[in-house]
């Protein structure tokens, strides 16, 4: 079995589709179909399944894909050990990070990382969760920025601060001059809200639940920003983390601190498990401790 058939191996699985793996790899289609059938020749059992325009990955294919997981991720840890020897000369660090943190949290420490250590390639990406775990385990990832807790196997956190959930209304909103706020105003007053595949949605309709009632938002929007103009503009209030509303600033939004009950989320660093951290990886996560003391 060659390194390359495994790579495009595992490309095919990503995609389940012949013609859009072979564009991320960068080969035709029928050059990448004909390795992967020498691979399944040479294992001697079909990795895929084709049902009509379906491509399908059998039971051997999924062993084997648990095994190329771990190939690649050896290779990484190999290439990392190896790069270490270059100190924080040269090398890549590429973090992914919740997208409610990516634009107040990161910008300090991603600023002076890369003034102390401008040979090192940054990357940050606004990410989703589960995402973010994906790319972690897929090794795309070296840090991830998440909401704790986190339960993974191959996983690791390790705890940055807490931030309280607040309510977000127009400085002209009729609730905008109150001290405090209970949760449950949201059963009355009309919201604009995250999707419910976000985690932070699916934290805040938890907390709804146990007030027995159902949060139901009059538009549901995928950024923050956007959720944010929808607010401008009156069409509702929303719930968003403390320190964002703090960070924009923005100066027709007032924070109202809800109190029944007190809403606290904690943002961690995650990392895969018995991965070899380099040095851009550990002095990254030291400053970014630092700065959240």
């Amino acid at each position: 079995m060659e390194l390359k058939q495994l790579e495009y191996f595992m490309a095919v699985c990503r995609e389940l589709h012949f013609t859009r793996a072979a564009e991320k790899m960068g080969i035709a289609q029928p050059s990448l179909s004909q390795q992967i059938r020498l691979l399944e020749h040479e294992i001697g059992t079909p990795l895929f399944d084709r049902i009509g325009k379906k491509t399908i990955i059998t039971e051997a294919g999924r062993i084997l894909q648990g095994h190329g997981f771990q190939v690649f991720h050896e290779l990484s840890q190999a290439r990392a050990a190896i790069n270490e020897l270059q100190g924080l000369k040269r090398g890549t660090l590429r973090i992914g990070a919740l997208l409610t943190v990516v634009n107040y949290l990161l910008p300090p420490t991603v600023i002076s990382f890369h003034e102390r250590y401008p040979q090192v390639e940054l990357s940050v990406l606004g990410l989703r969760t589960g995402d973010i775990y994906e790319g972690l385990l897929q090794n795309e990832l070296d840090l991830g920025i998440v909401y704790l807790p986190m339960q993974h196997d191959d996983l690791e956190t390790t705890p940055l601060y807490t931030d309280a959930l607040v309510l977000a209304v127009p400085k002209d909103h009729p609730l905008a001059e109150e001290p405090h706020v209970s949760l449950d105003i949201l059963k009355e007053t009309p919201s604009v809200l995250l999707p419910s595949s976000y985690y932070l949605r699916q934290f805040l309709n938890e907390q709804c639940r146990a007030l027995d009632f159902t949060v139901q938002p009059v538009i549901e929007m995928t950024t923050l920003e956007s959720i944010i103009q929808m607010v401008c503009k009156r069409v509702g209030v929303t719930v968003l983390p403390k320190a964002y509303l703090a960070a924009i600033d923005h100066p027709h939004i007032r924070a109202i601190p809800i109190l029944h009950p007190e809403l606290a989320i904690q943002i961690g660093i995650v990392y895969r498990r018995n991965k070899f951290q380099c040095a851009a990886s550990r002095v990254f996560m030291e400053q970014l401790i630092a700065a959240c003391v």
